[in-house]
């Protein structure tokens, strides 16, 4: 055994342990906001599917901008688009309260127009 002041390796353990354990909780709580971000990007297709097919059989687009509002996580965005003989919904959000820098979930549906439907679909120009 050395004896002195370099010899002392009590506490060691300690650190190494602490460091471990706040490293976990740093990847938990990453797998825990990929989880949320694919959840909310599942909730975002939801949401803009059911909104162009509201859409798309006349329905006001105050009822599909309500019903994105229910589905979709909170503060997505609808924006409504029409392409000839079709409507396109576009959600967007970014997920898990912005704790993924750069990372948005969007979805797009595209809903054919229902006969008879003529006029505004949504925000879009007839």
């Amino acid at each position: 055994m050395r004896n002195g002041p370099m010899s002392d390796d009590r506490g060691a353990v300690t650190v190494e342990a602490a460091i471990a354990v706040c490293a976990l909780v740093a990847v938990f709580g990453l797998v825990l906001a990929g989880v949320a971000a694919v959840v909310d990007q599942m909730r975002c297709t939801d949401a803009a599917t059911q909104a162009a097919r509201m859409l798309a059989r006349g329905t006001p687009a105050s009822a599909a901008e309500r019903l994105v509002d229910a589905t979709a996580p909170e503060g997505a965005t609808m924006t409504v688009d029409r392409v000839g003989g079709a409507v396109v919904v576009r959600v967007s959000v970014r997920p898990a309260g912005g704790l993924l820098p750069g990372v948005v979930a969007r979805a797009e549906a595209r809903a054919e127009l229902e006969p008879g439907v003529v006029g505004e679909v949504g925000d879009a120009p007839p």
